[in-house]
């Protein structure tokens, strides 16, 4: 009988499809404007890729050990006391918001070059991205589901785009001429370190996604074999993808003009096709990140949902309309959040620090469980489930990492680390002040 189960190579599509979204036609320009040489730039790419190498293998064992539907949120409250569990996982969700809110500010760059003849500021872009949002939230409240055709042309899209950019390689005649300035005459150790680590927050950004290997563990055929092999082929075609973006974009647009440039991917469609290529990219784009919009908008109040049935979240956010099958408290709660964030940072950077911020402490928390499940699952080895090699350096890698990038934001932009490191501990005491509501009612 044919198995259900996932092979090599269903598993590395998804690895791959987990991970390449919007961010590679934007957060070039912000990594190369944190990077002091070029070298810099493209090392940041590596080593992120390198990082979301250590982080998928350790996702991947964890999933194997505590193999259950929504693994991701469900593992810190198997691990954790259950305010850090609450904390962690609301924070997850706000920055969820924050990253469908940095996609939507990088369609109304590119949409916002066709509608308007000179740049109309970063307030004018905010609000289309969030018309896009609310848009959605009111197509998204009448019951309407994107149809899995919607998903394939998105993805061919993206695919598409990627395939076009790396093209223009061939084309030597668009280059641009390069023309290095340094703002440090003679940079230190400590500049290329602080280089580095901002220059990481853009790439950690792109990178993101492949946590969600979490929750195929216990559905990979011989696990232990094709685990690893689908994710190290995976993150390998990944970072051949985005080094060979990034050096199109650095050979065609030229790396002092990447640093400010918006609408990156347009430009070098323009340069291979004149304006009209310029044109139909951005509308396309526009329309990708539409699509990503409505599914965010789509999965994460059902991660809500989930929460509120297992006493993560209020029993509110469990609210249905059965006519229509909308979790209607959750979907008006995330769509909130979404137009909160962009309405006090109007900027992609600023969202990018910020969601970036908070996703290291999700990371490197849900990364450490693997300790705390080795031990509690000893039981399970040797019975066919997947265990990583170069345990414990992987993980302790990894965390390593996601620890470097937040103390990178600290030092570049206290403010939201302040911010994230606020919200975090209003949500531990929401959750005593819950508990002690419900021993009172009790």
């Amino acid at each position: 009988m044919k198995s259900n189960k996932l092979n090599l190579f269903s598993l590395t599509m998804i690895v791959i499809g987990l991970v390449i979204g919007m961010g590679i036609f934007r957060t070039s320009s912000d990594a190369a404007n944190a990077a002091i040489t070029p070298n810099v730039f493209f090392i940041a790419w590596v080593a992120g890729g390198l990082v979301a190498l250590c982080g998928a293998l350790t996702y991947a064992e964890i999933g194997s050990r505590l193999p259950v539907t929504g693994g991701y949120y469900k593992v810190f409250a198997e691990c954790y006391h259950p305010s850090i569990a609450f904390a962690i996982n609301c924070i997850i969700l706000i920055s969820n918001a924050a990253s469908l809110s940095g996609v939507a500010l990088i369609g109304s760059e590119y949409i916002s070059q066709i509608i308007f003849v000179n740049d109309p500021g970063s307030f004018v872009k905010a609000l289309i991205a969030m018309s896009a949002i609310i848009i959605f939230y009111g197509v998204n409240l009448m019951g309407l589901r994107m149809s899995s055709q919607t998903q394939n042309v998105l993805m061919i899209i993206k695919i598409g785009l990627v395939v076009l950019l790396i093209s223009s390689l061939f084309f030597p005649s668009n280059y641009a001429s390069q023309t290095l300035k340094s703002i440090f005459p003679d940079p230190t150790w400590s500049d290329y370190i602080k280089s580095f680590g901002i220059a990481l927050i853009a790439v950690s950004f792109t990178y993101g996604g492949y946590q969600q290997t979490i929750n195929f563990g216990g559905e990979v055929e011989n696990a232990r074999k094709t685990i690893p092999r689908g994710i190290f082929i995976g993150i390998l075609v990944i970072i051949a993808l985005y080094l060979a973006v990034s050096f199109a974009y650095y050979k065609v647009i030229g790396f002092e003009e990447l640093k400010t440039s918006r609408g990156i991917a347009a430009i070098v469609a323009e340069k291979m096709f004149g304006p009209s290529g310029r044109y139909i990219i951005s509308i396309l784009l526009f329309l990708a990140v539409l699509a990503y919009v409505n599914v965010l908008l789509l999965s994460n109040p059902r991660v809500m949902y989930a929460m509120s049935q297992d006493g993560i979240l209020p029993a509110a956010f469990s609210k249905k309309d059965s006519k229509r099958d909308v979790l209607t408290v959750s979907l008006s709660v995330f769509a909130a959040i979404c137009v909160i964030v962009l309405f006090f940072m109007d900027e992609f950077n600023e969202i990018l620090s910020f969601t970036i911020f908070l996703d290291s402490f999700g990371m490197a928390f849900s990364a450490a469980t693997i300790f705390i499940l080795r031990k509690r699952t000893k039981h399970l080895d040797g019975t066919g489930i997947y265990t990583m090699k170069l345990y414990p350096l992987m993980p302790l890698i990894f965390i390593a990492a996601y620890v470097f990038v937040a103390i990178s934001i600290t030092i570049d932009t206290p403010r939201f680390a302040l911010i994230g490191i606020g919200a975090i501990a209003a949500f531990m005491l929401i959750y005593f002040i819950m508990v002690s509501a419900k021993k009172q009612i009790k």
